[in-house]
């Protein structure tokens, strides 16, 4: 889609805003560690590697069921750098606030931060905040960047999927950006639902001490599943098939993606991951991620095939194929 402005839909994770990334930003910053595209750059120091990520967190509602834009902000860089293949271990964070932001609204955030980086085993290390004229922001915008040290041992990124490897789902999908759209158009339902919002750190030292044939670690944030796994299509030159009947989705989020016409696949998370693992470890490594407090429900959903490269398709319940491309607009504005 050809535009002189700029959309929503460039902020959704889908197809827009691969385009975005790929036609305007990477032509100009272009470099063997930005164009892997992976969740954060892996750089080479001193002999060791690290991994580097960033994100900046819009999230509206601020607080919403399961979890706050700040303990949102904590966790999504510590698992961006956990799907790089790091132990995470410094923090920074930014803050753009609007003037008349409550002040008990702030402690509650920092407080929330506090504890969500104390249950991943990081520190915040440096900081910075921007007061803006009221109607400048909305509220309280958040970026956090964070570094993490990556095992000689390991290599992972979005462009090592390999025919055979089996994909690993760790829990329910869709989970968050349910929570998030209920909360902020005030819809009410006799089965809440509840954010994902979580550490994965500790998840991924548990699959690395299962397995030293992982290949692929995702977490399938905005865009969700369906876009994650074309992504991962692409970089790999890999097909890429799941089974409808083996994606885990709770009973009341799959109701209200049905009223309203979504499907779970382009559903935001924010506490699950992929991981592509070689057959022969499969079981394993899916006991692994099954003992951590946040994989209970991890699933092997689907796996890598030879044919059809950098295509991604789902076998549906009744048996039907369907083709599973990259999202193409915004279901849900402002989830993470």
């Amino acid at each position: 889609m050809k535009t002189d402005r700029i959309l929503l839909d460039h902020g959704s994770g889908g197809k827009i805003s691969h385009s975005l990334t790929l036609d305007i930003m990477l032509p100009v910053f272009d470099n063997p560690m930005l164009s892997k595209l992976n969740d954060g750059a892996i750089l080479n120091i001193g002999g060791k590697k690290f991994a580097f990520s960033t994100d900046t967190y819009v999230v509206d509602p601020i607080f919403f069921p399961g979890g706050d834009i700040g303990e949102l902000a904590i966790y999504g860089t510590v698992n961006d750098i956990a799907m790089c293949g790091g132990s995470p271990l410094y923090l920074s964070v930014g803050l753009v606030i609007e003037e008349g932001f409550l002040i008990s609204d702030l402690e509650r955030i920092i407080k929330s931060m506090g504890a969500a980086a104390e249950k991943a085993g990081v520190k915040v290390v440096t900081g910075d905040t921007k007061v803006v004229p009221k109607g400048a922001v909305d509220k309280i915008f958040i970026n956090t960047s964070g570094i993490g040290l990556i095992p000689d041992n390991v290599d992972v990124g979005c462009d090592k999927a390999v025919p055979g490897d089996k994909i690993i789902l760790s829990g329910t999908i869709a989970d968050h950006g349910i929570t998030v759209l209920t909360q902020r158009e005030g819809m009410t339902f006799t089965s809440s639902v509840r954010s994902d919002t979580a550490p994965l750190n500790h998840m991924v030292g548990k699959i690395f001490s299962s397995s030293k044939n992982v290949h692929v670690l995702r977490d399938p944030t905005r865009g969700g599943v369906g876009t994650s796994l074309n992504e991962i299509a692409e970089k790999s030159c890999a097909g890429i098939k799941i089974y409808e009947n083996k994606i885990p989705v709770k009973n009341e989020v799959k109701g209200i993606c049905e009223l309203l016409g979504f499907d779970p696949l382009y559903i935001a998370n924010e506490g699950k991951l992929l991981a592509f693992v070689s057959p022969e470890d499969a079981d394993k490594v899916l006991s692994a991620v099954r003992e951590d407090e946040f994989g209970k429900d991890a699933c092997i959903i689907g796996e890598v095939v030879s044919g059809h490269p950098g295509k991604v398709f789902l076998e549906t319940g009744i048996g039907g194929i369907r083709m599973v491309d990259m999202l193409t607009g915004e279901q849900l504005p402002r989830i993470c």
